[in-house]
């Protein structure tokens, strides 16, 4: 797999920004690129040895800032605003210099023979405004025209420039005459520039509102930790060094209100966490000496000494903020119509421009200075930002809320498949139950004694993350005498796991299904056998998982037909369906078959596979939607778009489909104001309705409107 990179880029302000920087990279030959304007973030796969030197120059050439550059799993803090320090020009400053100018032009209009009718005055109270206005927004629209994705800067700049060479062709064509005034266009000028870098000053406040959940993540790691040495009397020696320093198995001192700085294991001390931050789970948690702790969890009480089982680059939190980052970047198919849109957009709305002057001048008899004024007000009046905005402002929203309740979404495009979920199928073990089994009943045939096949049963399941297997060394571990130690294992996905020992002697342990050419005995969860002989059976027993009822009554609720796949026996699964009411249940499904039954479902809608064992894997990449949970195996977690974190709160799945359905609502609301607006508003601009100054206004609001809309997400209440 091609390595991933990541690059901090400073300076776009617009999706036509990122879709510049996008086409900029993929015509180097970059595969995979993700560019997020809100966050700065640039990700892709180096598929030919790339010049990191030629790229951070081409994306300085369109007008932007490489900020850093680094493979994935970096810091993960926002470094999008670092060189904004507090002496610089801000948006914020620019505003408000622009401002202080822009008042006067516009109290001409109130004060009659006042100094302020004067040419040369409002020239040189519209100047300073001019210029501020041309370096900010023409900056952008050079990039913009550089990566030949047109913004809506381009708009702005040709109607503000459009604006003031009038006013100065007036000026100097009829200077000191009473007709100069009408000529007079400074106050519009100065106006556009002030009133969208209002609205540029507000989306900018927006857009961060929508990334919050990325920063509130990102405040979590701490940026020191305590480090324990021990000293040569084996006394302790405690040192504060950054965060960043500490390596895998480096011990760590965390004393109550600390943040856990790293993911790591218990050796001393008890606490109370609060680790809701990361998994959604409201009460805090018991950790106390052997329990694992996770890196941004908060210490209300008590006092942990930790052995540091991965960096602080690597942690379950790093990971999350990774996976959060790159989701937001990942557009949904309704997104890519919003942006072949925006990226036609400019040119078009340049091109109505121009026809109306040309014909209300030249067919209409409309006089210049009002056709020039529609034809402005139509440039700034268009709003392809709108468009641009409605989707990536909405899906940060809906994947930032989904992460603060422990559910992680790897991409926006899972979040447009919820929408048409009709099916949720549920593995059985681990997931309706709790996947904590229990040994009830343990029966060897004879062929050899009963403590050399505990010695080997054991010995064998440790190899696997099977939940069975888990169980069986969880239960029999401490009846063994001696291990085993094999020279080949191999595990089939569904059937079970086999190996050979140093003598020469295979085992296997699996399903009835493994086993069915010895003719064993029917209804036993586990069978073990060597050299092709059966050496004993096993049954277990786990507990249905607290809320698997309610969970499966909510599914019901939302039209969604929840169904039960298990390659368990018939018996079993029966008597789980009647405890949590699921009324279709397949059962005794071997991988293959849990993926061909899948697909039959998905030909009724879109379907969503919930499971977190290995034979799980093929099932969740079939699926539409594979949702599996933060305990579950690697290849699970892999193959699954979304991981909830606490596995022990099914109604996680619910949240995450409701989410889902209110991002793409959200989305679809979005893009019908964007659309909607631009359609009225540029006709009633063109037919010289609107005043450029009232047309700035709208334009510079409609952002907002679109913003505030994804914002509202935050607070919905499911």
């Amino acid at each position: 797999m091609a390595e991933k990179t990541h690059l901090q880029v400073e300076g776009m302000t617009c999706t036509n920004c990122a879709l510049g920087v996008t086409r900029f990279l993929e015509k180097q030959g970059l595969k995979d690129v993700k560019v997020n304007f809100s966050t700065g973030d640039v990700y892709f796969e180096e598929v030919v040895p790339a010049d990191m030197g030629a790229i951070k120059k081409g994306i300085t050439g369109l007008g932007y800032d490489v900020v850093e550059a680094g493979h994935h799993h970096a810091d993960g803090h926002d470094h999008s605003h670092m060189h904004e320090g507090s002496g610089s020009f801000t948006l914020e400053k620019k505003f408000i210099f622009s401002l202080v100018f822009t008042i006067p032009l516009l109290a001409h209009m109130l004060f009659a023979n006042s100094i302020l009718h004067d040419a040369r005055v409002q020239l040189v109270l519209c100047l300073p405004v001019f210029v501020i206005g041309l370096l900010h927004f023409g900056k952008s629209s050079w990039s913009s025209l550089k990566s030949g994705i047109l913004n809506m800067d381009v708009l702005i700049v040709l109607g503000s420039v459009a604006a003031f060479v009038y006013s100065i062709a007036g000026m100097v064509l009829y200077s000191g005459t009473a007709a100069a005034g009408n000529f007079l266009f400074f106050e519009t000028t100065a106006t556009i520039i002030t009133l969208v870098l209002l609205g540029n000053v507000i989306e900018k406040r927006s857009v961060k509102q929508t990334t919050s959940a990325i920063r509130e993540l990102t405040a979590l790691q701490p940026v020191t930790a305590v480090k324990i040495t021990i000293l040569e009397n084996n006394s302790e020696a405690f040192n504060e060094v950054a965060a960043s320093e500490i390596k895998k198995g480096d011990a760590v001192l965390i004393n109550n209100g600390s943040v856990v700085p790293v993911d790591g294991t218990v050796y001393w001390g008890s606490a109370t966490l609060d680790e809701s931050a990361l998994t959604g789970e409201s009460l805090p948690a018991e950790r106390t000496n052997g329990d694992a702790v996770l890196a941004g969890s908060v210490v209300v009480n008590g006092t942990l000494k930790v052995v540091t089982e991965k960096p602080t680059g690597h942690t379950v939190l790093a990971s999350i903020l990774d996976l959060v980052k790159e989701a937001q970047m990942t557009k949904p198919a309704i997104q890519k119509l919003g942006d072949r849109i925006s990226a036609r957009f400019v040119p078009a709305v340049i091109l109505i421009s121009v026809g109306t002057f040309l014909t209300g001048f030249f067919l209409f008899n409309v006089p210049s200075t009002t056709a020039l004024l529609s034809a402005i007000a139509v440039l700034v009046i268009s709003c392809p930002c709108a468009m641009g905005l409605a989707t990536p402002t909405a899906v940060a929203v809906g994947l930032g809320k989904a992460a603060k309740k422990g559910i992680l979404i790897k991409g926006g495009d899972t979040l447009e498949r919820f929408a048409g979920i009709k099916t949720v199928v549920l593995d059985k073990t681990g997931t309706l139950t709790t996947g904590t089994f229990r040994v009830t009943s343990f029966k060897t045939t004879g062929i050899i004694n009963e403590q050399e096949v505990i010695n080997a049963l054991v010995s064998l399941e440790q190899h696997s993350d099977h939940p069975l297997a888990r169980s069986v060394v969880s239960s029999m571990g401490s009846k063994t005498s001696g291990w085993l130690a094999f020279d080949a294992i191999n595990e089939v996905k569904g059937m079970g796991i086999s190996a050979t020992d140093n003598q020469g002697n295979n085992w296997k342990s699996g399903s009835y299904s493994s086993h069915i050419d010895l003719k064993p005995e029917p209804g036993h969860t586990i069978y073990f056998s060597m050299n092709g002989k059966m050496a004993a059976y096993l049954d277990l027993s786990d507990d249905i998982r607290e809320g698997a009822a309610e969970m499966v009554r909510d599914l019901y609720a939302m039209g969604i037909e929840p169904v039960m796949l298990s390659g368990d026996n018939e018996i079993r699964c029966k008597a789980v369906a009647d405890a949590t009411g699921i009324k279709k249940v397949y059962s005794g499904m071997l991988p293959d078959q849990k993926t061909a039954t899948i697909r039959k479902l998905k030909e009724s809608g879109n379907v969503i596979m919930v499971g977190d064992g290995i034979n799980d894997a093929p099932s969740l990449s079939v699926a539409d939607v594979g949702i599996s949970f933060g305990q579950a195996t690697h290849i699970a977690m892999n193959a699954a778009q979304v991981i909830i974190l606490d596995s022990s709160n099914l109604k996680k799945i619910t949240e995450a489909i409701t989410i889902g359905k209110l991002t793409l609502k959200t989305i679809r609301q979005n893009l019908f104001w964007a659309f909607f607006y631009n359609v009225v508003a540029i006709p009633v601009a063109a037919f010289g309705l609107l005043s450029p100054m009232i047309a700035a206004l709208s334009m510079a609001f409609s952002d907002v409107v679109v913003i505030g809309n994804s914002l509202r997400l935050k607070l919905t209440k499911h």
